[in-house]
């Protein structure tokens, strides 16, 4: 089968792809998909994330490699394998970014991608539920909902212990400034998610010129005599499948699964392919390089008064909050569990907000065991999460074996330089200065971990190096840039040196953003969008 063009991956970009390339009739679009349908319940109410967080069935469930710096650990790494992608499973905090990071993917040699350059597109993609202004749109298909009002009173505790070490207090981190405490965004609409699949996809299905294929999982990308990328072969329901593509490839399958495909086909650092059995076709070095995420760490809190541990941890208080939920669309069913938060300078010299806190008013650990579930501790607890913004360490996602069904071998490499091993005990000693601070010291009745024996630079950071883990919010990896040596992709999202074969996803990123990177994803579909249609035109 022939189209204009072939979208792999129903991810929180590829979703919006298909929408906008659909959108005028004028083109065929197939979108391809290695999950099912996310029709379930769970993936619309947004505490349904739990049910997603260890399903086989709709996660692909990665490990890292041993973690030289953290103790040789291997890290859990969930990754979407439904329509909607991660966005269907993701916790729901709405940041955009600094202005500075999108200015930094300019200075790198990509035009067209400063903050100045994304924030229109960023409008377009959002429904706010204050309106319209200078910084946000009010008829875009993503709704985006502050939680401020509807936070659970612990979470007053911290945002009130902020204001009295004098750490700048932030109404909007989507505004004119990331930095300060505040209560974060979600994307949900009346209560339930708000993500690329319901908003872009759902109502684009109608069209008689959009296709969906689902549970085909992608093999490799098939060339003509040319050289030019084609089409895709793919799995599906034990049949393999071919489809190809008239104008472009647009390959949207995520910061791991994006430059697991074009190693698979090929495509990729020459030396590494033949090392694993695969004939290399184009020698792209980047591909899979470059990896990014961000490392996280929990303080966790014993309160003195009640938390959300006691009602989650209580039939009786889920079934109320159900009913809240079903009712009236409102309670903590419908919200992200990371209710406050904020952007800080870990250090005086700092030059811009280098550590990002979550502020959780439920304290609950994730088990080592899948079977185990997500469950709260057994007392009224709150927990302080934080990462470093904008981490220097680089790792790289490579295959292990030529097999597609194989997992990739992913080394995030973290710790790996001294600037994130000096912004680890940043961020734990601003954790407890906050926790020190009155208005939050007042309701805790201990700190349970690291516990308050961890005193010395050196403690908080082999506390750091053992409980530290992803905070999902992995890229990179098929870097856009100038020069195709370090570099994937070209500033139009277009492979180096390979006609009619485009990626759009994280992997574009030059560099991490500040903060939860769902929402730069969806911008940077939509901006694409606008340069696959004028290239088309």
């Amino acid at each position: 089968m022939t189209f204009d063009f072939i979208i792999i991956g129903a991810g929180s970009a590829g979703c919006i792809l298909a929408s906008r390339l659909s959108e005028d009739g004028r083109h065929s679009v197939l979108l391809v998909e290695a999950g099912g349908s996310d029709d379930s319940f769970w993936f619309k109410i947004p505490v349904g994330y739990a049910k997603s967080y260890y399903n086989p069935k709709v996660n692909w469930m990665y490990s890292t490699e041993p973690e030289p710096e953290l103790a040789n650990r291997r890290l859990y790494v969930p990754r979407g394998k439904v329509q909607g992608g991660s966005g269907s499973i993701n916790a729901m905090v709405f940041v955009r970014g600094a202005a500075q990071d999108f200015d930094d993917w300019r200075a790198a040699g990509n035009p067209g991608w400063g903050a100045e350059d994304v924030l229109p597109h960023f409008k377009k993609m959002e429904t706010h539920a204050r309106g319209a202004s200078d910084w946000h749109g009010d008829r875009g298909p993503i709704h985006v909902t502050p939680m401020r009002g509807m936070t659970h009173p612990v979470s007053d505790a911290f945002l009130a212990a902020c204001a009295e070490l004098g750490l700048p207090a932030n109404q909007d981190f989507n505004g004119s400034s990331i930095e300060g405490a505040g209560v974060y965004d979600i994307n949900t609409r009346r209560g339930r998610r708000s993500h690329s699949s319901a908003e872009y996809l759902r109502p684009a299905l109608k069209r008689s010129n959009l296709a969906v294929e689902r549970n085909a999982v992608a093999q490799r990308l098939l060339f003509a005599a040319n050289g030019r990328l084609e089409g895709v072969e793919v799995i599906q329901e034990g049949r393999r499948r071919r489809f190809s593509a008239r104008r472009e490839v647009i390959l949207a399958a995520g910061a791991v699964d994006s430059p697991k495909l074009l190693q698979l086909s090929g495509i990729g650092d020459g030396s590494r392919l033949s090392a694993v059995g695969i004939e290399t076709r184009y020698h792209l070095p980047a591909v899979g390089r470059n990896l990014q995420d961000h490392l996280c760490a929990s303080f966790y809190y014993r309160a003195n008064r009640p938390t959300l541990n006691g009602s989650f941890a209580s039939l009786i208080g889920q079934a109320a909050f159900g009913l809240q939920y079903l009712l009236a669309g409102k309670g903590p069913f419908a919200m992200s569990v990371n209710q406050a938060g904020g952007f800080f300078r870990g250090s005086p010299d700092a030059t811009r907000p280098n550590i990002q806190l979550y502020f959780n008013p439920l304290s609950y650990r994730i088990p080592n065991n899948p079977g185990a579930g997500l469950r709260p501790e057994p007392y009224p607890g709150f927990l302080i999460a934080f990462n470093p913004c904008r981490p220097t360490s680089r790792g790289d996602i490579l295959l292990g074996s030529p097999d597609p069904s194989a997992a990739p071998l992913i080394r995030p490499n973290f710790l790996s330089t001294e600037d994130d091993v000096a912004e680890a005990v940043q961020g734990s000693r601003l954790v407890r200065r906050i926790a020190a601070a009155p208005a939050l010291a007042g309701i805790i009745e201990e700190e349970v971990s690291p516990s308050p024996s961890a005193e010395s630079d050196e403690q908080l950071l082999d506390y750091f190096r053992q409980n530290s883990g992803s905070i999902y919010h992995l890229c990179g990896t098929c870097a856009m840039g100038p020069d195709r040596q370090d570099a994937v992709v070209d500033h139009r999202l277009r492979v180096h040196g390979l006609a009619g074969l485009r990626i759009v996803d994280a992997s574009i990123f030059p560099n991490v953003t500040a903060g939860n990177i769902n929402a730069p994803t969806m911008m940077v579909a939509e901006k694409a969008a606008d340069l696959v249609l004028e290239d088309a035109r």
